[in-house]
């Protein structure tokens, strides 16, 4: 260990720790145990775990169970956690024991220590705040982990991607008014198909994000249910009867969401369906967003031999040996979000199925495969959104072009003079390198002006029969 060390100790013995550290020797070990990834918890979760930490401590002071004299630092110390003063204190890898004890414990010592320092006393010390009787009092690092995951990810959820989601829909949306008197063709199967307007296209996008917002609620609200008050498997043993009620009615107040106590303990603690239920929506999110990219993509390829509908955002050079070429790098990075978001719904499903008995053992890796898939989907809708569809502009003469070569124009006419006849007409134009219209005229297949009315692309784009 380089630097300066001092001796901690626990139930297992001594240890050094770095001088300079809050910490002490379990979380220590967990160091020394685990140099698996170098991946440290993200702050946001250390940050519940310090309001968790405060507000058990003023739930003991009400109950009579912890004294003035301790609980004012107690509580200032947690605040410094849960504001991100102490983050590089907490130093154990995600890749440990399964209940997130090392963590617990890191939380433990790192308050004790800094609530003597304000007291007085050296940094380290136990006493007279003690990491377990008094940080921990009433607790188990299996009711606070779970608690905490569900605090960190509902707060993220609330705070981060909803107001990023929010924004991306209202900018398609802008975008959808903008476009919807440009008409284009329609695709299906990557095949031409009937027209649509670009502003439906775009007001499709938005509906996604909009109920991709709704989505994103839902994984909100499936994590209002906190194990804290369940101690170790879910009994309570070791907490006053009060004790969960108190304590979760300060993190509500303190987040501003209405989070309650679990209505079983033993599935709160032994199960983590609640978390995987929160992934699943998030990756739907991620599914949205996913579509919506590779259309851009292809909306906006070319630039000369491509769709080219639309015109990306030029933001950067796009090939060492093609000059002048520009990549889609904003959608291209969005998707590779999505990728990830969708392989970090499957570590959840895996660990939250994991369950043994009273106690799920895989919570630090759900934990941090869900903060993540959450902090990258609110970053990539921020981006998508100021780097990409805010500078979007549509191509309307590529997009009035393609309408009059599309064979699907037939459409249109199969109603008034049947499929069979509209069919031929297509695969003449085809075989002759011609367009519907030509064709149709040649045979006089309808009045030049009701053909001309049939064959209107504004009209395809909206419900209804053509006049017979």
């Amino acid at each position: 260990m380089a630097g300066k060390t001092r001796t901690a100790q626990d139930s297992m013995g001594e240890v050094q720790v770095p001088e300079d550290a809050h910490y002490g020797a379990s979380t220590q070990r967990a160091v020394e145990n685990f140099p698996i990834s170098g991946q440290r918890f993200p702050s946001r979760f250390v940050r519940a775990v310090g309001l968790i930490k405060r507000a058990a401590a003023k739930a003991n002071a009400s109950l009579g169970l912890l004294s003035q004299e301790l609980v004012e630092p107690i509580c200032t110390a947690a605040t410094e956690v849960a504001t991100g003063k102490l983050d590089e204190e907490f130093v154990v890898d995600v890749y440990q024991t399964g209940s997130g004890t090392s963590t617990n414990m890191n939380a433990n010592e790192v308050i004790a220590s800094r609530a003597n320092e304000i007291l007085g006393r050296p940094r380290g010390e136990k006493e007279p705040v003690h990491p377990n009787d008094h940080v921990n009092m009433g607790q188990s690092s299996n009711d606070v982990i779970p608690s905490a995951i569900h605090v960190a990810c509902a707060t993220a959820i609330q705070e981060d991607l909803v107001p990023q989601l929010k924004r991306l829909a209202d900018a398609l949306e802008s975008k959808a008014h903008r476009f919807d008197r440009i008409v284009k063709i329609g695709r299906t199967h990557l095949q031409d198909a009937t027209p649509v307007r670009l502003g439906q296209e775009f007001l499709g996008y938005t509906w996604q994000v909009r109920h991709s917002v709704r989505r994103a609620e839902q994984a909100r609200d499936a994590l209002l249910e906190l194990a804290l008050g369940g101690t170790a498997v879910g009994t309570g043993l070791n907490t006053h009867p009060d004790f969960p009620r108190k304590a979760i009615s300060h993190v509500a107040e303190d987040t501003g969401i209405p989070f309650k106590e679990a209505s079983n303990h033993f599935e709160a603690q032994g199960a983590r369906d609640a978390a995987v239920d929160a992934s699943g929506k998030l990756n739907a999110i991620a599914g949205a967003l996913h579509k919506i990219v590779n259309d851009l993509r292809l909306l906006g390829s070319g630039p000369r031999c491509g769709l080219g509908e639309i015109r990306l955002p030029a933001l950067q050079p796009g090939s060492s040996i093609m000059p002048g070429k520009v990549n889609p790098v904003i959608p291209e990075s969005v998707a590779m979000v999505c990728a990830r978001v969708m392989g970090n719904h499957v570590t959840v499903t895996v660990a939250g199925q994991s369950g043994h008995l009273e106690l799920n053992v895989y919570m630090p890796v759900l934990a941090a495969a869900l903060l993540e898939s959450i902090s990258l989907l609110a970053n990539a809708a921020r981006v998508l959104r100021e780097r990409c569809v805010d500078g979007l502009e549509p191509d309307e003469d590529r997009c009035r072009a393609a309408i009059e070569q599309s064979l699907a124009q037939c459409t249109a006419l199969a109603p008034i003079i049947g499929y069979d006849r509209a069919a031929g007409i297509a695969k003449r134009a085809y075989e002759q390198g011609r367009t519907v219209r030509e064709v149709a005229e040649e045979m006089e297949v309808l009045p030049k002006d009701q053909l001309d009315e049939a064959l209107d692309p504004m009209r395809m784009t909206e419900p209804g029969l053509p006049e017979h």
